[in-house]
């Protein structure tokens, strides 16, 4: 308990650190910001089922959509409020997640992936063509939680994407971190040494779902219109780009990732789908170069500059969970 409540001092501070941002930034910059930190969100749940557990779903931008459209269609037709919406989202993607996962873990690589993608595009296309209840390619217009001001949302997502953090770094170094590194590794040896690798990688599809549909559900009661748009592959791709680029495997990867990257995304904005392009390229260097990606390379410098200055070692030294 000491430890957790160490963690959550760590959550505390690192809020009032960035409490600043939307202060001194635009609404505009303000934005961007809050959009960043949905990715992280996203992001830190795909690293912990594709990282940690070695399972490559495609769907983690699917069920981000389903918390979405869940919500808003609750709020829309049966008039609960905003935030039992997103719980209830949140429970339906828990629920689908269990479904699929109890589908498809079964299967592993290529076939896992095909099957989640294949999950993913069937789920976009109902959206698209229930027109009578979606509105498909026009547009849901759902409730909006406080106005057109992005500064309230970016204090939100900032508390959701610290959240996110300490679950996924409670699950981590907890006994199912423990368990789902051991069947990344090696599913046989660990089904022989007794873990139940089905249940614990359902599990940990299950967790990974509901940060994507909790997410996704925020986001939606912000920008303040559902299409099935953002539930294209194009999604999925940049979640992967931003978890690769920020350091796979690693647990500040998909931070830096998605917040360096959401920022280079909108930097790029006038250049159109050829950021795409960039970015594939940016993943095959940093595939080649550096594989441990942006934290890789924090942690590296850290490395450099604790040998030059010793008395800095105990604020610079860490070790990425593997």
């Amino acid at each position: 308990m000491a430890g957790l409540g160490r963690r959550l001092g760590w959550c505390v501070a690192g809020y009032a650190a960035l409490a600043w941002l939307p202060l001194a930034a635009s609404e505009y910059h303000t934005h961007v910001f809050t959009i960043a930190l949905y990715y992280v969100i996203v992001a830190v749940g795909w690293n912990l089922l594709a990282g940690y557990a070695g399972q490559f779903s495609l769907a983690q931008h699917t069920f981000a959509g389903i918390g979405a459209y869940g919500s808003a269609l609750l709020c829309l037709y049966a008039g609960v409020p905003i935030l039992v919406g997103i719980v209830a989202g949140a429970v339906l993607a828990a629920v689908v997640g269990y479904g699929l996962g109890t589908l498809c873990l079964r299967m592993r690589a290529i076939y896992l992936a095909l099957a989640t993608w294949a999950f993913a595009e069937s789920v976009r296309l109902l959206v698209a063509v229930e027109y009578p209840i979606t509105r498909g390619d026009l547009g849901l217009k759902t409730a909006v939680l406080f106005g057109a001001n992005p500064t309230p949302y970016f204090y939100v997502f900032l508390g959701l994407a610290l959240a996110s953090l300490l679950v996924a770094w409670q699950v981590v170094h907890s006994r199912l971190g423990s368990y789902l590194r051991a069947i990344r590794d090696d599913e046989e040896a660990a089904a022989v040494m007794g873990v139940d690798t089905f249940r614990y990688k359902r599990l940990a599809f299950v967790i990974s779902a509901v940060f994507a549909a909790v997410a996704g559900g925020f986001l939606g009661h912000y920008i303040g219109l559902l299409s099935p748009t953002p539930m294209k592959f194009n999604e999925m791709a940049i979640i992967i780009i931003m978890v690769i680029a920020g350091g796979f495997r690693t647990f500040a990867g998909p931070v830096l990732g998605a917040i360096s990257i959401e920022l280079l995304s909108e930097a790029l904005r006038p250049w159109g789908e050829i950021r795409m392009v960039l970015f594939a390229l940016l993943v095959i260097l940093i595939a080649r170069a550096y594989p441990t990606g942006l934290a890789g390379l924090c942690t590296a410098a850290a490395d450099r500059v604790s040998r030059a200055i010793p008395r800095l070692a105990p604020l610079l030294s860490s070790r990425q969970t593997d």
